[in-house]
């Protein structure tokens, strides 16, 4: 896959903090990573996106997985244009632990056409374990 150059992952950085809607930017995601079609995101755990059962809430994890995802079609389009999410599935596989510090987010386009655009989503945990896989479709507008 090809990498992308350092300042692709500034321009990522800069989107978190200009693009995204004030309540998505205090998630605090933060980009570890990032290739053509690909990026890596931090997500960190904090006590505001702890359900009372001790783990990161879902409202949370699909928010990552949807800003994650808007990224890594950022990747291919060389910066932002507008575009819409169409479907996000979403399957949670284990939680991820309210104690665990972060999790990691990787979305990766799966096949971008001209007005559609088709990816995957992986939530990590703190031990390295699926906590939650999402498929998702996005409409460029």
């Amino acid at each position: 896959m090809e990498t992308q150059s350092f300042a692709d992952k500034e321009m990522l950085e800069a989107a978190l903090s200009h693009v995204f809607s004030d309540w998505v930017r205090q998630l605090d995601l933060r980009v570890l990573e990032a290739r053509a079609g690909e990026v890596v995101l931090a997500l960190p755990v904090t006590p505001q996106h702890v359900h009372a059962g001790g783990a990161l809430c879902g409202q949370t994890m699909l928010a990552a997985c949807d800003t994650a995802m808007v990224l890594a079609i950022m990747t291919k389009l060389g910066g932002f244009k507008p575009m819409s999410t169409v479907q996000l599935q979403t399957s949670f596989l284990r939680p991820v632990s309210g104690q665990s510090g972060a999790a990691r987010v990787v979305a990766r386009v799966l096949r971008m056409g001209r007005s559609l655009v088709f990816g995957e989503v992986q939530i990590i945990n703190a031990d390295d374990e699926l906590a939650a896989h999402a498929t998702t479709t996005y409409a460029l507008l």
